[in-house]
């Protein structure tokens, strides 16, 4: 045993070194001083936190902005930008820069030594990732729940696995410009020309130019005005329309359309999912409720269901859910199958952290700034939906605003978008006068114009002005479409 032991210790190293390739590094930056188009190869995925040695960051940064200036970068020119003094064993960083040019031989494989210093980089991420969890696991607070350290590493994996990187920093105004370019061009590439994903709702797509990635998107009313009929359409409409396309890299983003997510607090999977049926159908919820169906109505559910079964649509109806545990699943749905749009019903029945139960206008708080968070670190649109307070039934205009927003102005604050929907015909319809009088052919005539349409009040809006969308609603199959051009109601809060 004790040979063995001893056989063991000399074999084995005393520690085990961070992976990373020098070589690779040194020929990446000899290719580019010896070739400044080396640099347009890699450029793209590679940056200077890749390399693991530190002069040769230094070397690829000043590298990529004198190149980026349309300025010659090699041992000459670079070595101005550098400190002289430094040494690199026994070699000055001129003579050291020289080397690497002298040394290399082709720009041809750039790319692959650009790929090979890139995943080493991922891969001392990783180490990094794993020892912060295992550190922190074994000294964790007293106040520490072990359900957040895995929050919290699930969303330094995810942002590693989406970006490369899991720290944030700066970005430079030449790279946000050039995200914009590329929103414009697959703006005009997408069916409608819309900068963000069609809703399926013409009249608000014309609006809001479609929804917005990154945006908090709030759509509130009051119960029974259809809020959560208009946000199943809307998400249906975005998972029928998807059509990927292919990326450079061998991944797909949605063309038109979309993967979404939909967490419904309220309502079972399979609730929603007959909502959209029939909604899809044009057989009357309540008659598929209760089986009064026809065969031939049954055959058109089942026509219908098998068109939208491939739908990427995916529901979540887990009750009472935290803001912390939807991060986490949205993230893992975004790695595993790709997200696009995320929709959830509703806010205030979601759940904060500990810390602030008791106090839920510090929860709502806490729930829709992690939400607007959330949409940024995906770079998707979320939908939120939320109620209303019970000042609107105090009015004697119903039409809400944002003032009415429950329980906390951070829900407002936070948001890009808040969208209301209101429905006239709903409360026409509670106040019919005694039949025979001049006030019920008064009321008659009221209700004949609000019947089957309603209003989406676009009362905040970062991006475009606001106004009142007109829509159509058909009751007995919760379903809001686009009115005709010559029943469109007026403008309004314009």
């Amino acid at each position: 045993m004790a040979e063995a032991a001893r056989k063991f210790e000399e074999e084995s190293p005393l520690y085990r070194e961070a992976p990373a390739n020098i070589e690779a590094e040194q020929a990446l930056l000899g290719a580019i001083l010896v070739n400044n188009d080396a640099y347009y190869i890699v450029h793209d995925f590679l940056k200077p936190d890749h390399f693991f040695e530190g002069i040769h960051r230094e070397i690829f940064s000043k590298a990529s902005v004198m190149i980026k200036m349309g300025k010659i970068a090699n041992p000459v020119t670079i070595k101005t930008f550098l400190a002289a003094n430094d040494r690199i064993g026994d070699m000055t960083l001129a003579q050291y820069l020289a080397r690497l040019a002298a040394e290399a031989t082709t720009i041809i494989n750039a790319a692959d030594y650009g790929r090979a210093i890139y995943d080493l980089a991922i891969r001392r991420s990783l180490i990094r990732i794993g020892e912060d969890m295992v550190n922190l696991a074994f000294d964790a607070p007293v106040d520490a729940e072990p359900k957040r350290q895995i929050e919290d590493a699930e969303k330094s994996l995810f942002e590693l696995a989406e970006t490369g990187r899991y720290d944030g920093g700066f970005q430079s105004f030449e790279d946000a410009m050039a995200l914009a370019i590329e929103m414009a061009g697959a703006a005009k590439d997408r069916d409608g020309g819309l900068s963000g994903t069609s809703t399926g709702i013409r009249e608000l797509d014309r609006r809001l130019g479609g929804l917005q990635a990154s945006d908090l998107i709030i759509l509130a009313g009051r119960p029974a005005m259809g809020k959560t009929s208009l946000a199943t359409n809307i998400a249906f409409n975005i998972a029928a329309a998807y059509e990927p396309a292919e990326q450079a890299d061998g991944s797909f983003k949605a063309k038109n359309g979309g993967v979404v997510a939909f967490f419904s607090l309220e309502m079972s999977a399979e609730q929603l999912a007959t909502r959209i049926i029939s909604e899809q159908s044009e057989v009357s919820s309540s008659k598929i409720r209760r089986g009064n169906i026809t065969d031939a109505e049954y055959s058109k559910l089942v026509a219908c269901t098998e068109m939208m079964q491939k739908a990427p649509l995916y529901i979540d109806q887990t009750g009472g859910i935290s803001i912390a545990q939807l991060a986490a699943r949205a993230r893992r749905l975004k790695r595993q199958r790709g997200l696009d749009v995320m929709v959830i019903d509703y806010v205030q029945l979601m759940q904060g952290s500990s810390k602030n139960a008791g106090n839920r206008v510090q929860e709502i708080t806490e729930i829709t700034t992690g939400l607007k968070a959330l949409a940024k670190e995906l770079a998707v649109p979320i939908v939120a939906l939320s109620q209303l307070s019970r000042q609107v039934e105090n009015r004697e205009d119903k039409r809400p605003q944002l003032s009415d927003l429950r329980e906390s102005g951070s829900i407002e604050q936070d948001a890009d978008v808040v969208m209301f929907v209101y429905r006239d015909e709903y409360y026409l319809q509670n106040k019919e006068p005694k039949p025979g009088t001049d006030e019920h052919m008064k009321w008659q005539q009221e209700m004949n114009d609000a019947r089957g349409k309603a209003e989406v009040i676009i009362a905040k809006q970062r991006h475009g002005p606001t106004g009142s969308a007109p829509l159509a609603f058909q009751a007995e199959f919760t379903r809001f479409t686009d009115l005709a051009e010559e029943s469109q109601l007026p403008e309004r809060y314009e």
